[in-house]
């Protein structure tokens, strides 16, 4: 397990923006102070799945629907050859407590501090 660095995305021109290789259970930190956005590539020749579970999250109250499990995490399916980003505070309930990008060894991460 890895704990993934985030890259500073707040300045001008152009910047490195290293690229970390996921293991079956990787960390992130999630500051909701800043607006954070994951990506996630896919360079082999199948579909692969990344889960995002904060340790901390179990349910969360949504108005008009009551109690709602983010115990499982969130799945987010990148097919063969193609990336997917997410902002972090969109997902925000997922992200309580430590962090962990699960089940996805091989892809490719991405975290930026916008």
């Amino acid at each position: 397990m890895a704990a993934i660095s985030s890259i500073n995305a707040n300045q001008a021109g152009a910047f490195a923006a290293a690229i970390s290789t996921l293991s079956a259970d990787d960390t992130i930190t999630f500051d909701g102070s800043k607006k954070q956005l994951l990506v996630l590539t896919n360079t082999t020749g199948g579909s692969l799945t990344c889960t995002i579970d904060g340790d901390g999250g179990t349910t969360v109250a949504v108005p008009g629907l009551g109690a709602v499990s983010v115990a499982a995490g969130l799945a987010i399916a990148v097919p063969a050859g193609e990336s997917r980003a997410v902002v972090l505070s969109t997902v925000r309930h997922y992200c309580q407590g430590v962090v962990h990008l699960l089940g996805a060894a091989t892809l490719k991460a991405q975290l930026f501090n916008l």
